[in-house]
C-alpha cells in the first residue's frame, strides 16, 4: 500500500514538473512605427515586411553576454500626422528599446517629440525630409535626404532630357511632398531651368485638370514626388490624355503599385530609390521565399514577390537597431541612442554610417525607369548631385 501511494506520489510530482512551463527568455523590444492604413499604407506595409523579414532570419540578438528575443511591436500611426503621435505614446508606453520608422516625413516629425518626451531614440527608414533629425539628438535615418535627392532628380532632368522647363506637382500640406518639390525647383532653377508649381489638396482623386495643365504648360518634365495612392490616379489620368513628357518622381513611386498601374501603358516614368532587386542575390532569394511562403506577406507585398526598395531599407534598419543594442551594452534607450552615433553597417542597401546630426552618410541614389511591357523596373543606374556614378 505504502509502494502504491509512493508511486502515485511521485507520478503526480513528474505530472506537476513536466506541466511547469519553462522560463521564459529574455526579451528585447523594437518598436516599429508604421502606416498599415490611410495613404501611405502600402509602403508602410512593405517597410515593415523588411523588418519582419529581417527579424525571421535573425530573431534573437547578444547584449552583454546575454541572449535576447527580439519581439517586433508594431503599430499603425495611420498615415496621419493627427494619429502618429498615439501610436508613437503606444511604443512609448510599452518600453520599447529603439522605434523603427516611419514611411512618410510628415508622420515621423508628428512623433519626434513624443519619441523625445519618452526618452526613445528612434531610426527612420525612408523618411528624407531634413526637418526629421534638425534640433535634436534621438533621431537618426538610414535613407538619403530630399535636398540630395531634389537634386539628384534636377541634374537628370537637365543632363538626359535637355529639360528647360518643369511641371511641379505636390500635394499641399505634405512635409514630404512640398518639401521635395521645393528642393527640386530650387536645384533645377540654379541649372537656369524654369519651373511651373502646382499643389493638389488632401484627398484629391481627380488629377485630369492637373495632367491638363502640364501639358499646356509645355513643361519639358513631370515632376510629381506624391504618395503611391496618388501616384496611381496620377498615372491614370497622364494615360488617358496621352501625356508624351517623361514624369520624375522620388523613392515613394518605387512601387509594384505603380508598375501594376502603369503596365501596358505608353508613360515614361523615372524614380529615385534605396535599392535595386539584383543587388544582393542572397536577400533578394530569402525574401522572395519569404513572401511566398506566407499569404498576409505576399498581401502586405501587393500580392507579389518584387521587392520594395523599403522593404530592403526595413531590412537594414532592423540590423542597424541590433548594432546598436550589441553596441550599447544594453537594452536602456538611452544607452542605445548614445551607442547609435558610432554604429556602422554594411547593408543590402549599401554601407552606414551617421553625421552629426545622425543623418546617413550617402551620396548616390538609383535610378530606375519604368518597363511598360513587362510591369516592372530597369536600372538606369547610380547617380550622385554632379551626375552618374
Amino acid at each position: 500500500m505504502k509502494k502504491k501511494l509512493l508511486s502515485v506520489l511521485v507520478a503526480a510530482m513528474m505530472v506537476a514538473a513536466t506541466a511547469v512551463p519553462a522560463l521564459a527568455a529574455d526579451t528585447v523590444k523594437i518598436g516599429v512605427y508604421e502606416p498599415a492604413s490611410g495613404d501611405n499604407g502600402a509602403g508602410g506595409k512593405q517597410e515593415t515586411l523588411g523588418v519582419q523579414y529581417a527579424n525571421h532570419v535573425t530573431p534573437t540578438v547578444e547584449i552583454d553576454g546575454k541572449e535576447y528575443e527580439v519581439e517586433l511591436d508594431i503599430v499603425d500611426n495611420e498615415s496621419s500626422n493627427d494619429k502618429g503621435p498615439s501610436a508613437a505614446a503606444q511604443l512609448v508606453s510599452d518600453k520599447v528599446s529603439i522605434a523603427l520608422g516611419s514611411y512618410g516625413s510628415g508622420v515621423s516629425i508628428a512623433a519626434s517629440d513624443i519619441f523625445k518626451e519618452g526618452g526613445i531614440p528612434a531610426l527612420g527608414i525612408s523618411c528624407t525630409n531634413p526637418q526629421i533629425t534638425q534640433g535634436n539628438t534621438h533621431y537618426f535615418r538610414i535613407c538619403f535626404l530630399d535636398p540630395f535627392q531634389g537634386t539628384v532628380l534636377a541634374n537628370f532632368a537637365k543632363d538626359n532630357f535637355k529639360a528647360k522647363k518643369a511641371y511641379v506637382l505636390t500635394k499641399l500640406g505634405d512635409d514630404y511632398s512640398a518639401g521635395l518639390g521645393h528642393y527640386f525647383s530650387k536645384a533645377f532653377e540654379e541649372l537656369g531651368g524654369e519651373c511651373v508649381e502646382e499643389t493638389f489638396p488632401d484627398g484629391n482623386s481627380d488629377f485630369a485638370s492637373y495632367i491638363t495643365s502640364a501639358k499646356n504648360s509645355g513643361a519639358d518634365v513631370v515632376f510629381a514626388p506624391t504618395s503611391t495612392e496618388a501616384a496611381a490616379l496620377i498615372i491614370e489620368q497622364a494615360a488617358s490624355q496621352g501625356l508624351e513628357t517623361p514624369i520624375l518622381a522620388s523613392d515613394t513611386w518605387d512601387s509594384n503599385v505603380i508598375l501594376k498601374a502603369a503596365k501596358g501603358k505608353n508613360l515614361q516614368i523615372y524614380v529615385t530609390t534605396f535599392y535595386q532587386e539584383g543587388g544582393n542575390e542572397e536577400f533578394d532569394k530569402g525574401i522572395k521565399d519569404y513572401i511566398n511562403s506566407d499569404s498576409t506577406a505576399k498581401s502586405n507585398n501587393g500580392g507579389d514577390d518584387t521587392i520594395a526598395a523599403m522593404s530592403a531599407m526595413g531590412y537594414d534598419a532592423y540590423y542597424v537597431a541590433l548594432e546598436a543594442l550589441k553596441a550599447a551594452g544594453s537594452t536602456d534607450p538611452a544607452k542605445v541612442n548614445e551607442a547609435l552615433w558610432d554604429v556602422q553597417y554594411d547593408g543590402v542597401c549599401g554601407h552606414i554610417e551617421f553625421d552629426e546630426n545622425g543623418d546617413a552618410k550617402r551620396d548616390t541614389a538609383f535610378i530606375k525607369s519604368l518597363n511598360s511591357d513587362k510591369g516592372s523596373w530597369d536600372l538606369v543606374g547610380e547617380q550622385g548631385i554632379d551626375g552618374k556614378k
